[in-house]
């Protein structure tokens, strides 16, 4: 009998905060007064998640293939960024099983968008909601995240081989 080929991989983006900027995390526009300073979007949910399957499927990170000096991805949706890595991982034949991801942010407090970012997350991947999490934790005033000054994602994948 052959088993699945299965991989996990880890992912995790980090950004600093700043005025001006719009709060977007799994493609869903989150009402704040600060956003993250970042070359695209800065969606570090989406980050962490590309980093988390392109790593998965042993395909480097997103600095490898959306270069913050690249003109083309300046102030992309990252949705755009999770489409593509989809397109890699089935050229690669791998399927993705599911995703875990956390969120670290102060404020605001993000329940009532969880819904929505596995959803967006969950279309780009061409994956069912049911193989998305989406969790958010408070920075409990240490450090960047807990000052305020930056908000954090972590992810995990796991994938598996198709035949």
């Amino acid at each position: 009998m052959a088993f699945p080929h299965w991989r996990v991989g880890v992912g995790n983006d980090l950004h600093r905060l700043a005025p001006g900027r719009k709060l977007i995390l799994g493609g869903v526009h989150v009402p704040f007064d600060q956003g993250p300073v970042g070359h695209s979007d800065g969606d570090v949910l989406a980050h962490a998640i590309c980093d988390a399957l392109l790593g998965a499927a042993r395909l480097g990170d997103i600095g490898r293939h959306f270069p913050n000096t690249a003109p083309k991805w300046k102030n992309a949706s990252s949705l755009l960024f999770l489409r593509h890595v989809r397109e890699l991982l089935r050229d690669g034949s791998y399927q993705i099983v599911n995703l875990d991801a956390t969120v670290g942010l102060e404020r605001p407090k993000l329940a009532p968008y969880i819904e929505a970012m596995e959803k967006k997350v969950a279309n780009a991947l061409g994956l069912k909601r049911d193989q998305v999490s989406v969790k958010a934790k408070s920075g409990e005033g240490l450090d960047a995240v807990g000052r305020g000054e930056a908000i954090r994602a972590d992810a995990v994948a796991l994938i598996q081989s198709q035949p």
